[in-house]
């Protein structure tokens, strides 16, 4: 039996079940949250019709979905996710909002017995026509037909957005026969490659890399918006917003008048669905008429309408009054109306029966379910009540949620003489209590059906994690890298300094067409660069702000600065090396392989551990067992489970008998990591303290004895820690919590302390600077990308800063019992603040906090809002990192725009700590006008809505924010000068050369043939990924390599042309005459002059030029040019294919390399 046949046994609710689908009303009372899933699932299984739910608000509605999510298939739930406040839900927010809403109506045109949750606000949201929907999903399979043109026009109908290159969710490309495009419910985007007006293939492909991955026969793709318009629709909401702008229209208003008289869609298009849809329809229209509409807590729900609508009202009144809307624009269906043009049958469904107004029932039923008894782990009580149930011959199910669990706890049972079976979920016994792994989030009795249903959480008080649902757009987002080039971008050129990059020309020269890189100089001079020689030139990326010097072409000053910098490199890369050959040189401890207490230590852990915590687990103790000491740097996300990671490296040194320091930034996070380690650590015969200002001298002194004689094995404290007068007996391992905020006095100490013990270093802001000194190879690094289970991406507004959205913010969250991060980051006026929020919101308990407080003053109200005394905190930036809040899951930041990036996602990483969804609000100044740098800022961290992007944001921030200090303050006048990449080169080449790595004999050979060997235009269109490919087939350097460029031409843009074909040999042959020390490789008429570079000249010499010739077929003669230089003229046949000369040169080339690189 399942847990729905028992209802079988109770006539009255079946009876009623089946009712449902006759009567207009029906109303359901008496029901708990645990049995409401057993409703749900009842009502499927009976009457098999699709069900919307509609709950009071989108707190309530996640939760639902949570309870129902381990019940039901993914395909058949779904939430209509929706912000019920007007400025948030026309507000840039995140795709995956609009992919639910999207993956919603399909469920409910697909007929499928399935399950939608919405809010009163998805009643009220404007939709298109559902057959006009339907038609904005289209089947693709190979061998269908369909114009190129036809197909374009179709794609920006269903609301794609044509692009160069793909790279998010939404986006579709055209390249001569190909087409990329990014569904909304795929993991991986689509590429068709069509034969004329035939689709060839379609495959998926990879975003990083844009390469084909499998095949695929057929793919159906939905459309990319939750609404689909017509051109008609376009050029008539168009005409209608002219004849209704006000006088001085707000700018925004213009811009959307203009795209749509342009045929376009404006971003914000959802601000204009009262013009664009002829005939607004409803989430009802999309229901199949024997649907039911349920609503859970009517009252709670016309509350909810009634509050929702004067917010909105004063929005859609203060934005007609500013003149950034006109009085058309409602943005919502009036929900009565919609409502009364409603047939579908109803059912109401409430724990108590209240006074329903004028709504009249067809039945009325109050069902008998209950809430089970708190159990509270008391084996006794539970062997009681086992006993009780068991003389009524009722069913008992105790549910646990994986077998590992189920055979623990049976386990324990057995010392208190309980014996329980494990049952399947459909195998359930009547009459018995069993065990079995399930799905419901808590637990219910049913008198009528004889059942009484117990979870974790009435067994432990445990809250049920509920299934993560797998998100197709959780990594949707190609990261540009930072060096890719776009016209009017600072570049550095090696040997000719910095200028302005124009963009690529193609020149025609003897007949002949190349492609160069225009690079603007001093005074409008212009160097043009062949595109064969990219690499001497790199993107300029410096410090936030920084416009650079332009050199003057030809003058001496770029030699000059290049020489001053390269001294202070050699000096940085002197100490560098002292301090890397130091820890080299250190014997450390070898720690011993893991023994049986450290899998019964790892076992202990309640979650799942990520495969990313198990492989940076795995990394830290090879490191530990090895015997220099450890200098690892590991990056986790805020709240990754670095923590974890950390104290099984704690654990394996505490089995060595060697002693652990923690050490972290402020007082609080000692307190709460102490806390966290404590009960991690339970269990466990570990000795643990914390140190810091919270223990008074006495308790102090007891410490400081305890960790000088050993008694004390793991200690959790701040920069006291590093106080003269604390001495350990055997300290092996020091864990630093983000190292960066500890000054630099606290730093020499670490620096002092750090020589011959095993260093952890944990950060969860990736600064670029630590980031590059572990990729220049200096430092071990660990990255952890995969979020824990159950945490969602934090929804992500950007949107103006309106009193109504902080408002409507708050009491959502303060709702829910949770709390409000409020970021104001000034000092001066945060009491003015303040009291403009007590105005807003009197009923809410708020407090300030800010860096110029004294610390005692600080940890004070810290640790008050902690206990829940307050529900907003308003706050500097002082919150950005560590202190852990589970309870705070609304962040609202105001002039958001002044950030920089990764400081934004430090601050948004405060919330989502739990298994909530959490939101973030990122506000600016009405009617303000963003800088393109503040914009490009809040763009990129709304596309990085998921969790794992702190990497990812970290390199973002490079490009934007420039390179920040990588090795210090006194660094950035260096970086600036020459740029970051031509900086961090000349540092790793110092000290490759100290640690006596020869670098490769290598020239830069000027290969002419004759030949027209570039990109063109109508085969790489888009200039970015021509510098792409430039930069790609520069970097040519093996046969594999070269196989693998042309196989991605072929995959991304078709067959290449003869230029194509003649760039990929002229390539092939460079990199080997460099390689060769050749200095230059030119035709002329019917020979090719070959001049060796002078250390070549001088390598070459006597015999091994004869065997650099010996596969040669050609006539050679040999000469001392100008200078000395080796010159070596090739005479050329006179029938000579193109294959045979390349073929020739390159043997040639290749067995010189050879003699060269011995």
């Amino acid at each position: 039996m399942q847990v729905i046949d028992f209802l079988k046994k109770d006539q009255g609710v079946t009876a009623f079940i089946a009712k449902t689908s006759r009567i207009k009303n029906s109303l359901l009372t008496g029901v708990e949250r645990g049995a409401f899933a057993v409703l749900i699932q009842a009502y499927l299984a009976q009457v098999g019709q699709p069900l919307l739910l509609i709950e009071e608000n989108e707190y309530k509605a996640q939760e639902r979905y949570n309870d129902l999510s381990r019940l039901l298939a993914d395909d058949d739930l779904e939430l209509f996710a929706l912000d019920g406040n007007l400025a948030t839900q026309t507000a840039v927010s995140s795709p995956d909002e609009l992919s639910s809403r999207i993956q919603c109506l399909n469920l409910l045109l697909s007929g499928r017995p399935g399950v939608v949750i919405a809010t009163p606000q998805g009643l009220q949201y404007p939709l298109s026509a559902p057959a006009l929907f339907k038609k904005g999903q289209k089947h693709f399979a190979v061998g269908d037909e369909i114009a190129l043109p036809d197909l374009a026009q179709w794609l920006n109908q269903a609301g794609y957005h044509r692009e160069n290159l793909v790279v998010k969710p939404g986006e579709f490309a055209m390249r001569g026969d190909i087409v990329d495009l990014y569904p909304l419910d795929r993991e991986s985007p689509l590429r068709l490659e069509f034969f004329g007006d035939e689709i060839d293939t379609i495959k998926t492909f990879d975003l990083t890399s844009q390469r084909s991955l499998e095949e695929l026969p057929e793919a159906t793709v939905p459309a990319a918006s939750d609404h689909v318009f017509t051109a008609e629709d376009l050029d008539r909401a168009g005409r209608e917003l002219a004849g209704d702008l006000p006088k001085e229209a707000a700018a925004s208003l213009e811009i959307a008048q203009e795209a749509l008289a342009n045929g376009q869609l404006p971003d914000d298009y959802d601000r204009y669905l009262d013009y664009l849809l002829p005939e607004s329809f409803s989430l009802l229209d999309y229901l199949p008429a024997k649907g039911l509409l349920l609503f859970n807590d009517w009252q709670l729900i016309a509350e909810r309408v009634k509050n929702m609508g004067a917010i909105n009202d004063d929005y859609l009144a203060s934005q007609i009054a500013s003149k950034m809307m006109t009085s058309r624009q409602k943005l919502r269906l009036d929900f009565d109306a919609v409502l009364k043009a409603d047939c579908h049958h109803r059912l109401y469904v409430s724990l108590m029966a209240h006074s329903m107004g004028r709504l009249r029932f067809g039945q009325h039923l109050a069902w008998d379910s209950r809430e089970p008894q708190q159990f509270f782990s008391q084996m006794e009580l539970l062997k009681t009540e086992l006993d009780s149930y068991a003389k009524k011959g009722q069913t008992v199910v105790l549910q646990l949620s994986s077998r590992r669990q189920a055979e623990e706890f049976s386990q324990s049972c057995h010392d208190y003489d309980i014996y329980l079976p494990l049952a399947e979920a459909d195998g359930l016994k009547e009459g018995r209590a069993q065990l079995v792994i399930g799905g419901y989030a808590s637990g219910f009795v049913l008198p009528d059906s004889d059942l009484v249903y117990l979870t974790e959480k009435e067994l432990f008080n445990q809250n049920k994690r509920s299934k993560k649902r797998i998100k197709t757009l959780e990594n949707a987002q190609r990261l540009r890298s930072y060096t890719e080039l776009k016209p009017g971008d600072y570049v550095v050129h090696v040997n000719h300094g910095i200028g302005r990059f124009e963009g690529i020309q193609t020149l025609e020269t003897d007949g002949k067409k190349r492609d160069y890189i225009t690079i603007t100089y001093q005074k409008g001079d212009q160097l043009f660069v062949p595109a064969d020689q990219l690499s001497l030139v790199q993107k300029y990326v410096a410090s936030e702000g920084k416009q650079p010097h332009v050199n003057k072409l030809g003058g001496s000053e770029w030699a000059k600065t290049k020489k001053r910098v390269a001294a202070r490199v050699e000096d940085i890369a002197d100490d560098l090396i002292e301090l890397y050959a130091k820890r080299e040189a250190e014997k450390g401890f070898a720690f011993s392989p893991d023994g049986s207490d450290q899998a019964a230590f790892e076992a202990a852990f309640p979650y799942e551990p990520t495969p990313d915590q198990l492989r940076a687990t795995a990394e830290i103790k090879a490191d530990m067992e090895k015997a220099k000491p450890m200098d690892r740097l590991l990056v986790g996300d805020v709240g990754f489970g670095k923590t974890e990671v950390a104290m099984r490296a704690a654990f394996k040194a505490i089995c060595d008998g060697k002693q652990v320091a923690f050490l972290v930034p402020t007082t609080i996070l000692a307190q709460q990591h102490y806390q966290t380690i404590k009960d991690r650590f339970k269990g466990f015969s570990v000795e643990i303290a914390s140190f810091s200002r919270f223990q008074g001298q006495a308790e102090s002194k007891k410490i400081m004895v305890g960790l000088k004689d050993g008694s004390i094995d793991l200690v959790v404290g701040t920069h006291r820690l590093l106080s003269k007068d604390v001495q350990f007996k055997d300290l092996g391992l020091l864990i630093i919590d983000e190292e960066q905020r500890f000054g630099v006095a606290h730093k020499e100490k670490l620096k002092q302390l750090k020589t011959n013990i095993d260093v952890l270093t944990l950060t969860a802001t990736p600064i670029p600077r630590t980031l590059h000194m572990s990729m220049i190879g200096i430092r071990n690094l660990s990255v952890m990308e995969t979020p824990p289970q159950n945490r969602y991406p934090i929804q992500t507004y950007v949107l103006e800063q309106l009193p109504g959205t902080v408002k409507e913010a708050c009491q959502r969250e303060m709702q829910r019992g949770g709390q409000v991060f409020y970021l104001h980051n000034r000092v001066g006026d945060i009491e003015e603040t303040v009291a403009r929020l007590e105005q807003l919101l009197p009923e809410a308990r708020i407090a300030y906090a800010h860096g110029q407080m004294s610390e005692n003053q600080l940890e004070d109200i810290l640790s008050r809002f902690l206990d829940r005394e307050f529900d907003i905190l308003v706050t500097t930036t002082i919150i950005e990192t560590g202190i852990d809040m589970p309870n705070v899951n609304t962040m609202i930041i105001e002039d958001a725009d002044h950030y920089g990036l990764s400081q934004l996602y430090q601050l948004r990483g405060r919330i989502g700590r739990s298994a909530r969804l959490a939101y973030a609000y990122f506000l600016y100044q009405p009617n303000k006008v963003l800088t393109e740098v503040g914009e490009k800022r809040l763009d990129a961290i709304r596309d990085f809505t998921e969790l794992g992007a702190g990497f990812k944001i970290a390199m973002r921030d490079l490009s934007i924010r420039g390179a920040g200090n990588m090795l210090g303050a006194q660094q950035h006048g260096f970086i600036d000068s020459v740029g970051y990449d031509l900086y961090s080169q000349m540092l790793a080449d110092a000290i490759k050369e100290r640690q006596g790595k020869k670098p490769v004999k290598k020239s830069n050979a000027e290969v002419d043939l004759g030949l027209e060997a570039y990109i063109p235009e109508d085969y790489i269109a888009d200039q970015e990924q021509k510098i792409e490919f430039y930069k790609k087939i520069k970097g040519i350097g093996s046969l594999q390599n070269r196989e693998d460029i042309e196989d991605e031409l072929l995959d991304r843009f078709g067959d290449y042309p003869a230029a194509v074909e003649n760039l990929l040999n002229v390539a092939s042959l460079k990199a080997s005459c460099d390689l060769a020390q050749i200095l230059t490789l030119v035709k002329e008429k019917a020979q090719i002059r070959v001049i060796f570079t002078d250390s070549g000249s001088r390598e070459m010499e006597g015999p091994n030029i004869f065997k650099a010739l010996e596969h040669v077929s050609w006539k050679a003669r040999i000469a001392l040019g100008a200078q000395k230089r080796l010159v070596v003229t090739l005479l050329l046949p006179d029938k000579l294919s193109r294959r045979a000369m390349f073929t020739e040169l390159g043997t040639f080339a290749k067995d010189a390399a050879e003699i060269i690189q011995r």
